[in-house]
This record gives structure tokens, sequence and C-alpha cells, in this order.
């Protein structure tokens, strides 16, 4: 089990900030789809299409945000992308149809992703020898904070009124903002200075692109946990409604003893690439587990969950420790914001297709659709190593020009 934070310095606050982040987000994460369908009544179909759009908005702010990170300042600009995303996210309060719901989830999923890109640089400055590792270190602290969040949302979720959904929102928003206050405390990283040449480099790393795809379509399997299971349970199960928030509870507890130590055995690409092939395995197996829960007994339902959730998180602490470790390692140090912002399209990949294809397939076709997109997991996973490989060979044979990297 990992100290909740490191020794006094940079990473302490850069720890308590994304804490701080993630208690909001643990509530949202857990009741977000919900709180759109059963409280706002938006038809499911209408609440996947909208958060596809948000995804697709989400594409362009990595890659833009990161390299505005990397040579205007990681901490004013990341802390200006929390100030969004809660302004944002207390907006869904006014989110009473589809057009304005779209708006306000293509601002906060928009700012989400740009944060990403402009934390990473601050990870690799302040991570030590192995930012990989801090940036696992980081996210089991963060599945603490998402544990404390959904203990509340399950509260809310069970008694299931208006009242109780908004409340949800507001405290999300109020998290990201504090998020953003305690980021004050943090020694600013100086910018790297704008010079002449190529325009976006990343961009033009084929291998690191395929590596992102791929990541892209296994990071489907985060939507798993907070859109597919939640609908599923709620529609297609006689388990109870707060098993939502007790799957989530699973799944971050897990994270938080576990993840560190997952990534400290990831240390090389090639071992990432091996984690990425069975992490699509554990989730064809997860998937099928969650497909035989409809239609028996709220026991048995509840036992094939909690059993296909379990399965479900070893896939992603697989997954997710490949994708720190390659996409760190991957990367030239002088673009860590630039290279983190197009690897985040991965992320936006699965915003933008996650939610409506696991509604149409798991959802709306039903058992068959569990299958699909277990076997869609597995695929990728085993496409994985061979795309890793080609990613070093042209690292190999790369030219180091650092001033490539800025416009």
């Amino acid at each position: 089990m990992p100290h909740l934070m490191p020794k006094a310095g940079p990473q302490r606050v850069i720890a308590a900030s994304n804490f701080i982040y993630t208690v909001g987000s643990g509530l949202f994460l857990t009741a977000g789809v919900l709180y759109f369908t059963q409280a706002v009544h938006l038809p499911a179909g209408q609440v996947g299409l909208g958060l596809g759009i948000a995804g697709f908005v989400s594409l362009a702010a990595g890659i833009a945000v990161g390299h505005l990170a990397d040579t205007h300042g990681a901490r004013g600009v990341y802390a200006t992308t929390l100030v969004v995303q809660a302004l944002a996210t207390a907006g869904f309060l006014l989110a009473d149809s589809f057009w304005p719901f779209v708006l306000t989830v293509c601002t906060a999923t928009g700012a989400k992703a740009a944060g990403l890109a402009a934390r990473s640089p601050l990870i690799r400055y302040y991570g030590g020898d192995r930012p990989q590792e801090f940036r696992s270190y980081l996210r089991a602290v963060s599945n603490v904070g998402i544990s404390f969040g959904a203990l509340l949302a399950g509260w809310a979720l069970q008694a299931g009124t208006l009242t109780d959904y908004q409340l949800l929102v507001v405290g999300n928003a109020i998290a990201f903002a504090a998020s953003a206050a305690v980021l004050v405390l943090l020694p600013p990283v100086t910018p790297v200075p704008t010079v002449g040449g190529p325009r976006r480099l990343a961009l033009r790393d084929r291998p690191y692109l395929l590596i992102t795809a791929l990541d892209g379509i296994m990071a489907i399997q985060f939507k798993v946990l907070t859109v597919a299971i939640p609908l599923w349970l709620v529609t297609a199960t006689n388990a109870p409604r707060w098993l939502v928030s007790g799957t989530m509870l699973i799944n971050t507890v897990l994270v938080i003893a576990v993840q560190v130590r997952v990534g400290r055995s990831i240390d090389s690409p090639a071992a990432g690439g091996g984690a990425y092939r069975r992490s699509g395995l554990a989730f064809l197996v997860s998937c099928s587990l969650i497909s035989l829960s409809a239609g028996i007994p709220t026991w048995a339902a509840a036992t094939l969950l909690m059993t296909a959730v379990v399965i479900h998180t070893v896939g992603e602490l697989w997954h997710s420790a490949a994708g720190f470790e390659v996409s760190f390692a991957l990367a030239p140090e002088h673009a860590t914001g630039q290279y983190l912002g197009v690897f985040g399209l991965g992320a936006g990949l699965a915003e933008a297709f996650g939610p409506t294809l696991l509604i149409s397939l798991c959802i709306t076709w039903g058992r068959p659709g569990w299958y699909v997109v277990g076997a869609l997991f597995a695929l990728t996973g085993l496409a994985a190593p061979l795309a890793v490989r080609g990613a070093q060979r042209r690292q190999h044979t790369r030219q180091p020009h650092p001033e490539a990297a800025w416009v």
C-alpha cells in the first residue's frame, strides 16, 4: 500500500493537488452517466453521443496545450485547465437538454485532456530518475481520492433524488477549483525557449502515433467501469444499485494497493508491450463474465459482477503501467508535453468512441456485444508488442535535434 504523500517538496504538492482533484472525480465518475440519464432524464443514446462529441473536442486540446506547457510554463497552464474544468462542471447544473449538455461536457472533457498534457512536464521534471514510477504513484493516490468520492456517490445513488445528484456535481466543481489553488505552492518549471524547427515533431513520429492509437483502443476499458457497467447493472441485471459504487470501490482499492508495484515491474518498453498483451486477455475474460450477469438471481449477478471487476482491474493495472512506461520512455525529454499531449490522443479516442461504442454494443445489443468488446481488447493487446518494437527501432535511429520540438 503506497503512502498517501511522498516526502515534502514539489512531489507532495503535486500529489496533494491530484488527491483533491480525484475526490471530486470519484463523485462524478461513479454517478456521472446516471446523473444525466436518471436525474436530467436524457436518453442513454443522447448521453453517449454527447460524450463522443466531447471526446473529439479533446483530441486537439492535449497536443496544443501540451506544447504550450513546454514553452510557457507547465504550472500556470495546468492550473488554468483545472479552473476551466471547475466552471464547466458547475455548468452541468444548467444542462437540462441535449445541446447545453454537449456544450458543458465538451468544455469539461477538453479541459481534462489539456490538463493531463500540461501536467506531464511537471511529472517529468519533479519525478526523479524514473518519472514513470512517480506517475504510477500518482495513479495510486488518485484512486484513494476516487474511493472517497465513490463512497459519497453511493449514498446519493441509493437516495436517487435530483438534489442528491446535484450535490455531487457541486462537490466535483469545488474539488477541481481547490486542486488548482494548491498548485500555488509548487515551484514553477522554467520553460524551454522557443526556437526554429519543424512544427509538431510528435505528429511526425509514426511509430509513436501507432502506439497512441492502440493505447486509445485499449483505453475504452476505462469507460467499461464508468459507462457500461452502471447502465448494464441498472437496466439488465437484478443486482442492487448500490453495487455501482461497490464495483468502483473494488477497482480503486486494488489500484491503490498494487499500481506502484506493477509500475516498478514494467521498467522497459518491451515489458510495456508484454503488459499490453496480458491486459487485453484479462479484459476479454472480464467482459465475458459481465455478459453472464443478466437474468440471474441477485446474489449470482452481484458475485459475477464483482469477480469481473477484479479481473478487469488486473488488466487495467497492466494497461496503465504499460502506457506510463512507453509514453515516457519513447518521448524525447525536451518535448515531453508535446509527446504526452499526442499520447493523450489515445484517451481522446476512448472519450470520443468509447461511450457510444459500449452503449451500442453492450447495452443496446446486449450480451453478444460484451464478447465483441472483449475480443477487440484482446486483439489490440496482441498487436501492441509489435508496435512497441517498431517505435524502439525508430528511437534508436532518430538523430537528436532538440530544436525540432518547438514552433
